[in-house]
């Protein structure tokens, strides 16, 4: 058997006085789909943040594709991120943004060139590669990262909210990609709200409430819990177990509602644009 792809143990993030992630650990095989669920402020994007060098742990370890989360230069070779918000700029095309990604990661122009084209056809965007993104929209703009995410070909993948902005033909592209993904070896750590995306794609399904994981196991297996415990009959859904294993009391008396944005903690945000731009 193969080693994980993604390993954490006691993985933990704070700032100051606030806990983001409280003493996490996982272990996902290579090849997999790891469904991430959890309420806003749970610390999904922390998590994600953390298993991709761009916010350092407070406590703990972590793996991804065999590379610890304190060597960024071998761990960005291997791993594709894509943000809720692409990291793009406005006044770059679409082509010339893919390009300055596939720079980044030191593929060939005409290696490059080939996978672009290919991407961007298959997302139905082809034919804006050449405007600025600056005119594009919303669910345009997340094509754009959702090819940079893919375009290196890395080992692990970890998707925040990639249907997130797009219309449903374009979110099933992105479903039968993280499908296609899967069943070429890589691995996908998806972060979704969309509870059938999470049903549909994922392995093994992972769910954090309050910085910790709460509930975790096949999508079967959680709506297996699901049930009606009196007669054991009725039909299991996502839906159940995500209301059942958390909570809306996760604001202690007093305190301001968490938010898990980098303008929500200045000292993250200056963090980790010095270590995106290192």
């Amino acid at each position: 058997m193969s080693d994980p792809a993604i390993v954490a143990e006691g993985l933990t993030k704070r700032y100051g006085d606030e806990r983001a992630v409280s003493d996490l650990s996982l272990s996902i095989p290579a090849g997999s789909v790891y469904g991430f669920l959890g309420p806003n402020g749970a610390g999904k994007t922390t998590t994600m943040r953390m298993l991709t060098t761009l916010a350092e742990p407070t406590a703990g370890r972590a793996e991804v594709a065999g590379v610890p989360v304190t060597d960024r230069p071998a761990l960005t070779e291997r791993v594709g991120y894509l943000p809720a918000d692409p990291p793009v700029f406005d006044e770059l095309t679409g082509w010339e943004q893919l390009r300055h990604f596939a720079r980044l990661r030191g593929i060939p122009d005409e290696e490059a060139d080939e996978r672009i084209e290919r991407l961007l056809d298959r997302f139905d965007l082809l034919g804006d590669a050449d405007r600025r993104i600056e005119s594009y929209s919303t669910g345009m703009t997340k094509k754009v990262g959702v090819v940079g995410a893919i375009l290196h070909e890395p080992a692990v993948v970890l998707l925040d909210e990639p249907t997130s902005g797009l219309d449903p033909r374009a979110a099933r592209t992105v479903r039968d990609m993280v499908a296609e993904l899967a069943s070429g070896e890589t691995t996908v750590f998806l972060s979704t709200h969309v509870l059938p995306v999470a049903d549909e794609l994922a392995d093994t399904v992972g769910v954090i409430d309050d910085g910790r994981l709460v509930a975790e196991g096949t999508p079967d297996e959680l709506k297996a819990r699901s049930v009606d415990a009196v007669d054991g009959e009725g039909e299991g859904d996502l839906e159940s177990v995500f209301m059942d294993v958390t909570t809306d009391d996760r604001t202690p008396a007093n305190a301001e509602p968490r938010d898990e944005s980098p303008s929500s903690h200045p000292e993250k945000e200056t963090h980790d644009r010095a270590r995106i731009d290192s």
